[in-house]
């Protein structure tokens, strides 16, 4: 009998860099880690490749627009969410876009903070937290919740 392939959500986060800070969302009525923080990011969609998933969600969160090449990797984490699901997000940095960030999702997002990635809110969540840490230590893969139990909204 032949082994499944293994599969993974691919995910697309977006570091936005601005003055020495970064732009975070607070979820809110999506019944996922609502109250916690997290750069704008979202699922991979079909067609589409990292790069772009990326540019558009920035562009559905925060109403701003990212010319592909000003998206540079970050970093990637492979996050195991829980045993039966695994998680591969790909995080983008960028100090270019055009137009202001917003709050574009306002049923999703209570709203959007400006702050230092060295010291990101005790509610950000844990796994966008991984990322930032390892982008700013200047990992480009790293893992989370494999050798412990990971916590979803922590």
């Amino acid at each position: 009998m032949q082994q499944e392939p293994y599969r993974s959500t691919i995910d697309v986060h977006v570091i936005l860099e601005r003055e020495g800070e970064i732009l975070l969302l607070e979820r809110q009525g999506t019944g996922y880690c609502d109250g916690m923080f997290q750069p704008p990011s979202g699922h991979l969609e079909d067609g589409e490749t990292v790069i772009q998933g990326a540019a558009r969600e920035a562009r559905e969160e925060v109403g701003v627009h990212i010319d592909p090449a000003d998206l540079r990797l970050a970093t990637v984490v492979h996050y195991r969410q829980r045993p039966e699901l695994t998680r591969i997000g790909f995080f983008f940095a960028t100090d270019r876009w055009v137009g202001e960030p917003y709050n574009a999702e306002p049923d999703e997002c209570a709203k959007i903070l400006w702050t230092d990635p060295a010291v990101l809110p005790s509610n950000t969540i844990d796994y966008p937290a991984a990322g930032v840490r390892a982008y700013l230590a200047g990992i480009p893969l790293t893992t989370y919740g494999w050798d412990e139990p990971a916590s979803e909204c922590r």
